[in-house]
Order: C-alpha cells, then structure tokens, then sequence
C-alpha cells in the first residue's frame, strides 16, 4: 500500500523517544492495573495522541454529483481531442471521492480516448503504475494464451504523424542557359563526394535557393562544405537519402551528425527520416538521457517521445535519476512541446502523483508541480495545479508560498482549498480567523463533512464535539471524528465508551490509523493479546506500517508486545481461528493467520485464507499480494495452478481461472479445485443448465479432503445452488450440515429456505440467531430486515446504518417508503444523505427517477449524467437518461 499523504514528514527515531517500553517492561501476572497507569497522563497522551487530519491533495467540488453530470454532458458533445483531458479531469474527482475502481476506469478511458500519441503513452505509462505488482496477472493470462500486455511499448515512430510539407522542395528544373552540370561535388574534409545538383535541391529551399538561385554557389561545380561539422560518410549518406529517400543502416553517431546538418539547412524530410531511425535506436534509460538532449536541441519530436515512453515505462525507478528529474523539471515551454506535444498537463499530474506517492515534500515533488502549474491551461486545471502546490508547501513549512497557491486555488473555484488557509491562519496565531473563516464557508453552500471536521480544530469543549457529530453525520467515512471522540472518551478512563466509538469505523471501514489507535488503548488497558491482535492485523494489511506518525515500525512495536503474551502452539492456533472465523470476527482470523505463517505450517493454504478474509474486508490489494504469496509458496504444482486461478478470477478473468482449475484437477482431484471450477463456472455463465454441472463439483469438492472452514463455505455454496434450483430439502440439509461445523453464515441460506416455505417466522428467527452469533452483522440485519413487518424491517434498516453507513439498500429502502407515503422532499432528501458521501449509482438512478416523477427535468438529467459517469454502459439509466433527455427545455 503506498504511504499516506501525512501531516509530518516520517524521520527515523528510537523507540526510546516515543517510550512503550514503560508499558511493555513488566513480568505478566504482575502487571499495574489502569488507573494507576493513567495517573501518568503524559504517558497516556504520548500513546493515544490523534494527529490532525491532512489537507488531502485532491480535487474536493461542494457538489460532485453537478461536476460529473458536466463532464459527462461535455464528453457527449466535445472534439475528440479534448476528451482525454475530460477524463482525466474525472479521474481527479473519483480520486477525491476515494473510488479506486471508477478512477482506474477513467484514467483507462482517457487512454482509449487519447488523441494523440503523447496522450497514449502517458494514459499508458499511468495505468501501467497503476498496476505495480499485477505482472504476474499478464504472465498468468499468456500462459492461458491471451496477449495482455495491453499498456505496452508504443511503435512511436510508426504512429506519430510530423507535418513536413513547408520544407518539401521537389524538383524543378531551372537549368538556364549557362548550362549548368546535372551533377554537382561537395568537398567534405579530405574527401569530395559527387551529388545530383536537383536532388540535393530538392532537400531544402536553401539547398535549392544555393543551387539553382542566384547564390555564387549555383554556377559552380565543386562546394566546400567542410566547416557544417558534417563527416564525409555522413554526406555520403545524405546524398544517397536524396536519390532514394530512405536511409541506410549506420551508426547512431552518424545518424546524430545527419540530424544536425538537416536541422541546419532545413531539410525537413530528412530531419524526420534522421529522427524516427534514431527513435527505433532508443532502447535504455542512459539511451534515452543522451538523445533526449540531442532530441531538444534539435527540435526532434518523434526521438523526444520514444525517449519519454522509456522513462515512463519505468515509473517509479526513473525518477530516483538525477538526470530524468532534470529533463522534465526544467524544461521551457518549447521543449515541452518536444517532449509531450499537447500533452503536458497530464505528463506532470502523473509525474507529480508519483513523485507525491515516493515523497510528497521533495524537491522533485516541488520540481514537477511547479511545472503543472505552468502547463495548467483551463480553470479547472489551475485550480488541481494551485491546491496540490499548496498542499506541499505547506509540508514543507513554505507557508508564504502555501499561503498565495491556496488562494490561487480557492479563487479559481476549489472551495476545499479554504482548509489549507486555516491551517495557515491557525499556524500564526489567528485561530478565531479560521474559526470563522469555515463558518462563513458552511454558512454559504451546502456544508458537506469535511467543513466541520475543519472548522472542529479551531474550537474546544462542547463546540468540538459538536462539530465533529455534524461531520460524521453528514459525511461517516471520515476518520478524525471517531479518532478524536475514542481519543477523549480514553482520556476521560470511559473505556467501555472508547472502545465502542473506535469500533463504530472499523466494523465498515479497516483503516489503518484507526487500528493503531485501538493498538495504543489496549496497551494503555495492558489488555496484551487485543493489542497483538491488532498490530498483526496492521502488519497483514501493510507489512511495512509504521506507527506514531511514522517514527516506529510497526513490526518492532509487535516484537514487544509478544514477550507479553502466551505462545500458541499449531493446535491452539487452530482452534482460535474456528472460533473467530465461527464468530465472523475477520480481524481477529487476520491475527491467527498471521502468527500461524510463523510456524513451520504449509504456508500457500494459510496465504490463501488470509486473501479470502482480506477480500471480505474489502482491501482487494492486500488479498492481491496474499494470493500471489500463496501461489510463491505452494507446495505442490496442483496447488498452485489452483491459486493462479484465483488470482485470475479475482481480476476478472473468470475463463483463464476455469482454465487453471481444469488443468489443476488433470493432475489432481483435490477440494480446493473443484471448488474453484464450481465458482468460476457459476459466474461466467448465466445458462441454468450449468446449475447441475455446479452441483456435481461442489459434491466432488466434498469428497476431498479439507478443513472445516472450507468444507463449511461448499456446504453454504451447494446448499444456494440448491435453492436456485428449487430442491429445498437438499438446501435445508446443506445447510445444517454447514452450521454442525460452525459455518455461521449458513443461517442466512437456511432462512431463505424457511421464507421460501412460506416459515417467514422461522426465517426471522434463523437471522436472529446468525445476529447474535457473528461479530460483523451489519448484513445479517440487512437480510432479517426482510422477514418481519414494516416497523421492525425501519428498526433493522436503522440498524444496519448505524453499523455500515456505505450499505446503499437501507437508503433506498427507506427512500422507497416516504415515496410511497407521498413525501417526495423527504425520500430526495433520504437518498441525497448517502450520496453525499457515496457515488453509487443505484442511488443516483433512484433519485433521478424520483425527480422525473415530481417533474423536476433538469434535476433528474442531473443525477443521470452523473450516474452514467460512474458506469457509461448501464442500460436502465441509459434508457431513463433518453426519456428524460427527451423533456429538457
């Protein structure tokens, strides 16, 4: 995972500076209980101190869902050209709103979009970086026999188009009546190198004007060109260009010689023939360093982008040399012509973006924004270019410079740039400015989260509290909030409360710095075994964390926490992974697992269930980079061929996945990959005569041997085909048999049952049962909510809000509901709660509807355009977007 954008920059220091050793340098069983700890309220302050949130670097517009419906509606009627930077532009906002699948969606559509060669190898280049780590993904599908190289090397020289008629001269005779010879020599040093007169000419009007106008030159027979730093193989070659067009095999050096003589004498033709052989040449970061130089002096367009497609392709390594820094950090306007033609803006978003991701308070960070700053052309890209600057600068402690880049920023229209100039204000001394510098911000538009999280750190006491209760209201997924309330609350000793507001956020949201606040309450709590949980959890999820504003590895921090409790042995760990996989308590597996990899167990299967509960917890990369590490350590070829299909099927390539279970299970029938066939081949095909072929796998997968908490998952699986199929007594047996082994889930299959027998009753209470069972049960509320009556499905929906703020069905439900009643302000005003925070299209889709129905035309058009950004290809929003576009005054 990269690094965060952080408040402080992250310097080496002792653990001796932050002192955990004052909690970890006891014997167990005679530890200090806590309130004689928390007498030290320096040392508890050291351990739970919450940092300011960061002024993030990202596009933040007051109405988002206005500025997609705009872009969407200018990518429907825009030139061609102009729709990459309309994508990219879409991009920066997705950033903002954190939708890492929708942004990679735009940046990929920019690629498609992109009308220029520059625009394809720097959209390429950035979804390539976008990519780091996924190469074995393309080996895997090549393997399978698909070509998915897709962001590879571009053929520039074959695509990229240079006008060189203006320096076109073809032959025209003007022989007079001195007789001129047909055949001219040029002396070149020692040598003299006879030419044809009128194909010389043709080269260039200088060549021309020199020999056939009124120069000396074109009465003679014999011209010295000697002193053009040109060598007699060079002419020679430039000569045989003239007769043929085309040039020969020669050295680089040579080439480099000819380029500069027709750059000299304007021979356009064989400018470009010189600069797309030398661009053919380009194979290497020193080869492209070298003839970058020579591609800027000599104004060489199609060398200047062969050399760019090499750095870019090397992103990020390219910019810890020195020299590629140089090359785009201080180029003029001209040679960024060269360089990246139109495509300036993106080339430096993408190169700041990386250099920001390396470390966003270097000198090269400054280097490139800098240079956004200057390609920036639009409003809307000046006002992306002014508030990144601004952001660094403020790391940097440049408040001056900070300072006049926000207010750039904030003047062209990014209202989110006014948190960096508080900061400011609060930085010298003018709190109450800032103070009231957001308050006139939230008293002016409609206020989103971020404005009283803002505002919230300029006040104290009640006033705080309030704001930050106004921010998670209107915007949940922020973090400070919580952190702030668990923070005072442990500070206060009420742990209970602290504990419970901390995991508030982490029963929907794994961040990182939460889970390191709740490490430090356990340690404060001396509860050892939480506290290693937790820490492993971290470590899972990003192996090299570092705590307390950076300055201690997180893996240092565990090592201590370990002399404080009890080792498991192989048995223990097992039984403690049943009991919390039983209990639906992913973090705490994550922990088991993560200590089971340090005993001498078969690793690929435990890297394996590790992906699986990464993936509920919806950290998709982490789950990435554990199936790649289960695949590294598998132990025999079936199983490996096994986890790349999961790995397959997981991006996406559900056929390649079927592929390798099929391969897998030639050499070995074994559980794991009849269930990967069973799985793979339920969701690349809707055809309900697959349902018996699913079936029969999964039975086959039962067979083999496994553990409990995967034959439990085949059990649950084979007991939904069951269902589908309408063979209710074999899914009801599916499912009890599941629920023998303690697979908890399997109560929500067998209340489907019950409902599908008419047992709502029944199913309500096998739901009652999988909510008092599991640990996260925001779904399990969801899913009770459908069998009981109104008032309890309101009471359930509540529930599941309060649990998971980001599950959109109880907004729409309750939308539905107040429709229904006639209360059309209020079920508009009960979906735009959750779009505030939430770019869902389902959301989006209902609004739109609700205002085609009160006959609010532009409103509804809108929420269409908007939703048709988040995805282009859905037909029932495409359809109500047609009839709606259809009533637009």
């Amino acid at each position: 995972m990269r690094a965060p954008f952080t408040s402080d920059s992250c310097k080496e220091s002792q653990l001796d500076s932050l002192n955990p050793q004052s909690w970890l340098q006891v014997e167990r069983g005679k530890l200090s209980n806590f309130s004689s700890q928390a007498s030290s309220s320096s040392s508890i302050e050291s351990l739970i101190k919450v940092p300011e949130p960061p002024v993030h670097p990202f596009f933040k517009p007051v109405d988002y869902v206005e500025v997609l419906a705009q872009i969407h509606e200018e990518l429907e009627s825009c030139l061609p050209q102009e729709r990459s930077n309309l994508y990219l532009f879409q991009y920066q906002l997705f950033r903002g709103l954190g939708e890492a699948k929708l942004m990679r969606r735009s940046l990929r559509s920019a690629w498609l979009k992109g009308g220029t060669v520059h625009e394809k190898l720097v959209f390429g280049a950035w979804l390539k970086y976008e990519r780091q780590g996924e190469e074995l993904i393309s080996d895997l599908l090549v393997t399978c026999g698909k070509c998915a190289r897709e962001y590879g090397p571009v053929d520039v020289s074959s695509e990229l188009d240079v006008d060189i008629s203006s320096g076109s001269h073809e032959t025209l005779s003007m022989m007079n009546d001195k007789h001129i010879s047909r055949s001219v020599s040029f002396k070149v040093g020692d040598e003299k190198i006879v030419c044809d007169r009128q194909k010389i000419a043709s080269l260039s009007a200088p060549f021309y004007s020199m020999l056939n106008g009124c120069f000396s030159e074109s009465l003679c027979e014999h011209i010295d060109l000697s002193e053009n730093n040109i060598s007699p193989l060079g002419f020679r070659e430039i000569s045989e260009f003239s007769m043929t067009g085309s040039l020969n095999e020669v050295s680089p050096n040579i080439l480099l010689e000819i380029l500069v003589f027709a750059n000299k004498f304007c021979c356009e033709r064989l400018k470009d023939a010189c600069d797309r052989k030398l661009a053919s040449l380009v194979s290497s970061r020193d080869d492209a360093v070298e003839l970058m130089e020579c591609a800027l002096e000599e104004n060489s367009p199609v060398l200047a982008a062969s050399c760019l497609q090499v750095f870019l392709q090397e992103l990020p390594d390219c910019l810890n040399d020195d020299r590629v820094v140089e090359i785009f950090s201080h180029s003029n306007k001209q040679q960024k012509m060269i360089i990246v033609g139109s495509a300036a803006f993106s080339l430096y978003c993408l190169l700041s973006e990386v250099a920001m991701n390396l470390d966003p308070q270097s000198d090269k960070t400054v280097f490139f924004l800098d240079q956004l700053v200057e390609s920036a052309e639009t409003n809307r890209q000046k006002l992306l270019a002014f508030h990144q600057l601004g952001c660094v600068r403020l790391l940097r402690k440049e408040y001056d410079e900070a300072e006049r880049l926000f207010e750039a920023a904030l003047n062209a229209g990014h209202l989110y740039s006014v948190s960096g100039l508080a900061r400011l204000g609060n930085i010298r001394g003018h709190r109450l400015w800032a103070y009231d510098k957001l308050s006139s911000v939230i008293s002016s538009v409609t206020p989103l989260g971020w404005m009283y999280q803002e505002r919230s750190l300029y006040c104290e006491g009640d006033k705080r509290w309030e704001d930050l209760e106004k921010a998670t209201e209107l915007d949940p997924t922020l973090t400070y909030p919580y952190m702030y309330r668990a923070a005072s609350l442990m500070r206060k000793q009420n742990v209970r409360a602290a504990l419970a507001e901390i995991n508030r956020i982490l029963g929907f949201k794994m961040a990182l710095e939460c889970l390191e606040l709740r490490f430090c309450f356990y340690l404060t709590l001396e509860n050892y075994q939480a506290a290693i949980c937790d820490v492993q959890a971290i470590l899972t999820l990003s192996p090299d964390y570092r705590m307390f504003e950076g300055r201690v590895a997180a893996s240092q921090l565990r090592t201590l926490v370990r002399e404080h409790v009890e080792n498991w042995t192989t048995a223990d760990c097992w039984l403690q992974l049943y009991d919390r996989w039983s209990s639906v308590d992913d973090i705490g597996s994550l922990s088991v697992i993560y200590q089971m990899l340090e005993s001498d167990a078969a690793k690929g299967i435990l890297y394996f269930r590790q992906s699986l509960l990464l993936l509920r917890l919806n950290c998709p990369e982490a789950a990435m980079r554990s199936l790649q590490l289960a695949r590294q350590h598998a132990s025999t070829e079936h199983e490996r061929l096994v986890y790349e299909g999961w790995i397959l099927y997981d991006t996406g390539h559900c056929n390649e996945g079927l592929q390798k279970a099929e391969e897998s299970i030639n050499i070995k029938k074994s559980f794991e990959a009849f269930f990967l066939k069973a799985y793979a081949l339920a969701d690349s095909s809707l055809d309900p005569s697959f349902s018996s072929t699913v079936m029969s796998l999964l039975e086959e997968a039962l067979k083999c041997p496994s553990d409990r908490l995967r034959k439990g998952q085949a059990l649950n699986n084979l007991g939904s085909v069951y269902v589908d199929c309408g063979k209710l007594d074999l899914a009801a047996d599916c499912y009890i048999n599941a629920l023998k082994i303690r697979h908890t889930r399997a109560h929500q299959g067998l209340a489907r049952v019950h409902l599908l027998r008419n047992d709502k009753a029944a199913a309500f209470e096998e739901m009652t049962k999988l909510i008092e069972k599991a640990r996260n049960n925001a779904s399990a509320y969801e899913k009770r909510s459908e069998y009981c009556d109104r008032e309890l499905t309101k009471a359930d929906l509540e529930m599941v809000t309060q649990l998971d703020p980001l599950r959109v069905y109880p907004y729409r439900y309750r939308a539905a509901v107040l429709m229904d009643s006639q209360k059309e302000k209020e079920a508009i005003a009960e979906l735009s709660r959750a779009i505030l925070f939430k770019a869902d299209l389902h959301l989006l889709h209902l609004r739109a509807a609700f205002h085609e129905h009160t006959g609010d035309v532009l409103a509804a058009l809108r929420d269409c355009r908007a939703a048709l950004s988040v995805d282009p290809n859905h037909l029932e929003m495409l359809e109500l977007h047609s009839r709606v576009n259809s009533h637009e005054p």
